[in-house]
């Protein structure tokens, strides 16, 4: 899969899933254990990333984007996190987690805008090449959860994403089921409309296990 010195964690799911707490708790968690840890966010993670994170999310430029301008931006801002960030770090026997990876294209761009899965996946594959996380966190919480936290947050600029209808996160995560149960041996699925320490507790349980498996 990939430089067996590195291991790589993205996590996933909706809005409003906790993915951001939720990482910064197991980067804690593992930097406390003498463990060098590496944390990012998609789109962006690099200055060029987070230029095109702008772009594709808060310009007021980008309401008449198309679904193929989206996807091929998404994977511009991934394939330079993976050359200028990633893949560096693995080969340097870090760990590296992401906020968000190539399965929120697939669940976004690919079940909710319905584009053509093979040609997201195409797209992908370019971008990333075999640089595939070893361990996904699906954090799933029920629709209706996830838009009350989007309405609680605060001090925060509105997302083009979060703009979106009940109908479209009803196909983001049908999506994200399909994922899961196309490869439930990398993507773990993690109830998050708990408590933090008690969704934080089963995501250390579940990566204590599989990094001593790598």
């Amino acid at each position: 899969m990939m430089d067996k010195k590195g291991f790589f964690v993205s996590f996933e799911g909706g809005e409003g899933g906790g993915k951001t707490t939720q990482i910064e708790l197991l980067g804690k968690y593992l930097t406390g254990k003498g463990t060098e840890v590496v944390i990012l966010r998609e789109p962006g993670g690099t200055p060029i990333g987070e230029e095109i994170r702008y772009t594709l999310k808060y310009s007021p430029n980008s309401k008449k984007m198309t679904s193929e301008t989206e996807l091929l931006l998404m994977n511009a801002s991934r394939a330079q996190l993976v050359g200028e960030v990633i893949r560096p770090a693995l080969s340097a026997g870090k760990v590296v987690l992401t906020d968000r990876f190539y399965d929120s294209t697939v669940a976004y761009q690919g079940y909710a805008r319905g584009l053509d899965l093979q040609e997201v996946k195409r797209v992908i594959d370019f971008a990333v090449g075999k640089t595939r996380p070893n361990l996904t966190f699906l954090l799933d919480i029920p629709l209706e959860e996830s838009e009350l936290r989007r309405g609680l947050r605060k001090g925060e600029p509105q997302c083009r994403f979060e703009l979106e209808d009940r109908q479209f996160f009803e196909k983001v995560q049908n999506g994200f089921y399909e994922i899961a149960k196309a490869e439930p041996a990398r993507v773990k699925t993690v109830y998050a409309g708990r408590e933090i320490d008690k969704v934080q507790r089963e995501i250390r349980d579940i990566f204590d296990r599989a990094y001593s498996m790598k």
